[in-house]
C-alpha cells in the first residue's frame, strides 16, 4: 500500500513539473519588449523564437544523459539550463547587462533545450511507475504543460502586472523551485510491482478522478487567468490555482477508500488498461500472432476490404480490379501498413509513405499553432489590442490544455466508439484551418479570441496525441528515436512560418520608418500570413485524411484481435 501511495505522489510531482515548465508558451507576452530593448527587426525576433524551438533538435541528449546519470541529476540539469537561459535574458531586457544578439540567441536555445529535458524526465517517471496505464499517465501530465502560460500570467499579475520583464525572471526561478519540491517523491520511487487486472481498473478510475480535477483547473484558469483588477485579488487567484495543483495529493488517502466505490458503483462500467499513447506490448505480441488468422469471427466481424472482396460477385470483381488501378486507390493501398506496433528502424522509417504523410500533417498543423502562439504578441499589437495580450495568451494556454485532455477521451470511449487514432488526428486538425481563415476574414477582437481558442484546442490535442500515433504506427520500442525525428518539423516550421510572417509584417510597417525596431499596425500586417497558413493547414488536413485511409485497416485488425483475445482470456 505504501508503494501505491508513493507512485501517486510521483504522478503529482510530474504534474507540477509539467505545469511550470512550458515556459516557451509565454514568449509572446514579452517578445515586443525584448524586440525594443535589443533594437532588432521582426525577422531577427523570429530567429529568437526559432532558437527556443531548435532545442527540440537536441532533445535526444536527455535520453543519452539518462544512460549515465540518475534521474534527479537530469532534472536539475534541466532546471539549471532554464535558470541560466532565461535568467540571462532577464538581465538583458532589464538593461543590467548588454549582450550581442548571437549570445541572446544561444540563451534562447539553452532555455528551449531545458524544456525537452524536463519532458524526458516526466515521460520516464510515468512509464516506470504506470506500465499498465502509461498512456493515461502521459496524456494527463502532458496536458498540464499547456497551462503554463496561464499560471505564469497569474504569478505575473500577483507580483508586478506592469512590467512584462518579470515573465523571464519567473521562467528562470519557478522551474528550479518546483524541481526541489519534486525531488523527494522522485528519490523515493517504489519498486515495480505488476498489477492484477482489478488493480489496473482501479488505477484507471483514479485517472478518471484526476482528469476531473484537471478540467476544474482548466476552467479556473480560463475564467480567472488574466484578471488584473488589483494585486491583492491577483494573489488570491494565484493561491487558488496552487491549491488546485496541490489537491491531487489527496489521492493516497483515496486509495484506502476505493474498494467501497469499486464494489458499489464502478462495477457498472469498466475502464480497461489504455493503449492510446503507447501500445501495450503484450497486446501487440498477441496481435502479431493472430494477424494471419481468419479475418472474421462470429459475433465480432469487422468488414474490411479483404472481407468485401471475398463476398463480391465475379462481375463486381472485374470492376474493382479496374478501380484499383486509379491513382487514388494506389495512393491509399500502396505499401500499406500491415499491422500496428511493428518496429521501424531509422532506415525503414524514412522509406515509409505513412511517416511522411504524418510528418506533413504535423508540420502543417500543430507546428502552425505553435508559431501562431509565438507571434501572438505582435498580432495583438498590430490589431490595436496590446492590452489584451495576456488575456489571449491565457486563452491559448487554457484551450491548449483542454485539447491535451481531450486526447485521452478515446481511451474512455473505446468500448463504445472505436475510431482509428489517425482519424482523431484528422479531426483535430480541422479547427486550425477554420481559425486561420476566420482570422483572415475579420480583425475584430471576437474573431481574434475565437481563432486563438480554436488553434490552442487543435494544437494541444495534436501535441498530446503525437507520441501515441508514433508508437502505434512505428513501434513502441523505437518511439524515443522516431518521435524525436518527427518533431524536427517544429524548428523547421518555426523558421519557415515565422520568417514568412516576419517578411509580411515588415513589408507593411510604417512607411519611411528609420528606426531599428519597426512596428506594423493594421489588418494587413498578418492578413497574407493567415491566408498562407490557412492554405498550408488544408494540405496538412488532406495529408492526415490520406494517412487515416491508409492505416484504418491496421487499426481495425488490432481492435478486432484485442476484442477476441479478451474473450478468450476473460
Amino acid at each position: 500500500m505504501a508503494g501505491q501511495s508513493r507512485k501517486w505522489m510521483i504522478l503529482v510531482a510530474t504534474i507540477w513539473i509539467q505545469a511550470f515548465t512550458g515556459t516557451n508558451f509565454d514568449f509572446s507576452t514579452y517578445s515586443s519588449n525584448l524586440k525594443s530593448v535589443l533594437g532588432i527587426s521582426q525577422v531577427q525576433l523570429n530567429y529568437l523564437a526559432v532558437a527556443s524551438d531548435l532545442g527540440k533538435v537536441f532533445g535526444w541528449s536527455s535520453g543519452l544523459a539518462l544512460l549515465y546519470f540518475p534521474l534527479w541529476t537530469v532534472l536539475f540539469a534541466a532546471a539549471i539550463m532554464g535558470f541560466v537561459g532565461y535568467g540571462v535574458q532577464w538581465l538583458v531586457i532589464t538593461n543590467v547587462i548588454s549582450l550581442p544578439y548571437i549570445l541572446v540567441f544561444l540563451c534562447c536555445l539553452l532555455a528551449g533545450l531545458s524544456i525537452c529535458w524536463f519532458n524526458t524526465v516526466c515521460f520516464v517517471l510515468c512509464i516506470r511507475n504506470f506500465p499498465a496505464n502509461r498512456s493515461l499517465a502521459l496524456s494527463l501530465t502532458v496536458s498540464f504543460n499547456g497551462v503554463s502560460a496561464a499560471l505564469y500570467t497569474l504569478a505575473y499579475n500577483a507580483i508586478n502586472p506592469v512590467s512584462t520583464q518579470q515573465y523571464l525572471l519567473l521562467n528562470s526561478l519557478i522551474p528550479l523551485v518546483v524541481s526541489f519540491a519534486a525531488l523527494i517523491p522522485i528519490l523515493r520511487q517504489p519498486p515495480l510491482e505488476p498489477l492484477p487486472p482489478d488493480g489496473v481498473r482501479r488505477d484507471s478510475f483514479m485517472f478518471l478522478l484526476l482528469n476531473i480535477l484537471a478540467v476544474l483547473n482548466g476552467v479556473y484558469l480560463l475564467l480567472f487567468g488574466s484578471k488584473t483588477s488589483d494585486v491583492t485579488s491577483a494573489r488570491l487567484l494565484f493561491g487558488g490555482s496552487i491549491l488546485l495543483l496541490i489537491l491531487p495529493l489527496c489521492l493516497p488517502g483515496l486509495i484506502y477508500a476505493r474498494n467501497w466505490y469499486l464494489h458499489n458503483i464502478h462495477s457498472s462500467f469498466r475502464l480497461e488498461g489504455s493503449g492510446f499513447i503507447l501500445v501495450d506490448v503484450d497486446e501487440l505480441e498477441m496481435h502479431k500472432g493472430m494477424v494471419t488468422r481468419e479475418a472474421s469471427r462470429e459475433g465480432y466481424q469487422l468488414l474490411n476490404d479483404d472481407v468485401a472482396r471475398a463476398i463480391i460477385t465475379p462481375d463486381q470483381k472485374s470492376f474493382i480490379e479496374d478501380d484499383d488501378k486509379c491513382c487514388c486507390n494506389q495512393l491509399v493501398t500502396r505499401n500499406q501498413l500491415g499491422r500496428l506496433g511493428e518496429e521501424h528502424p531509422l532506415s525503414l522509417l524514412l522509406c515509409r509513405s505513412d511517416f511522411w504523410l504524418y510528418y506533413i500533417a504535423y508540420f502543417c498543423g500543430g507546428t502552425i499553432g505553435l508559431v501562431y502562439s509565438n507571434n501572438l504578441g505582435q498580432i495583438a499589437q498590430s490589431l490595436g489590442q496590446s492590452s489584451e495580450t495576456t488575456t489571449l495568451v491565457t486563452l491559448y494556454s487554457s484551450f491548449s490544455f483542454f485539447g491535451r485532455l481531450l486526447s485521452a477521451t478515446p481511451d474512455y470511449i473505446r468500448a463504445k466508439v472505436y475510431f482509428a487514432r489517425t482519424g482523431w488526428l484528422a479531426v483535430a486538425l480541422l479547427p486550425t484551418t477554420i481559425a486561420l481563415f476566420l482570422l483572415a476574414s475579420s480583425g475584430s477582437l471576437a474573431a481574434l479570441q475565437a481563432g486563438t481558442a480554436l488553434i490552442g484546442l487543435s494544437s494541444g490535442f495534436i501535441f498530446a496525441a503525437a507520441v501515441s500515433i508514433t508508437s502505434e504506427l512505428f513501434g513502441p520500442n523505437s518511439v524515443g528515436v522516431n518521435h524525436n525525428i518527427l518533431i524536427t518539423n517544429i524548428p523547421i516550421g518555426s523558421l519557415v512560418y515565422g520568417f514568412l510572417a516576419a517578411l509580411v509584417y515588415e513589408s507593411h510597417s510604417m512607411a519611411g520608418s528609420k528606426t531599428e525596431s519597426v512596428i506594423c499596425m493594421g489588418r494587413d500586417c498578418y492578413f497574407l500570413t493567415f491566408v498562407w497558413w490557412g492554405c498550408l493547414s488544408v494540405i496538412g488536413l488532406a495529408s492526415s485524411v490520406v494517412l487515416f485511409l491508409r492505416t484504418r485497416r491496421a487499426y481495425q485488425r488490432f481492435e478486432q484481435d484485442r476484442i477476441t483475445s479478451s474473450m478468450l482470456y476473460s
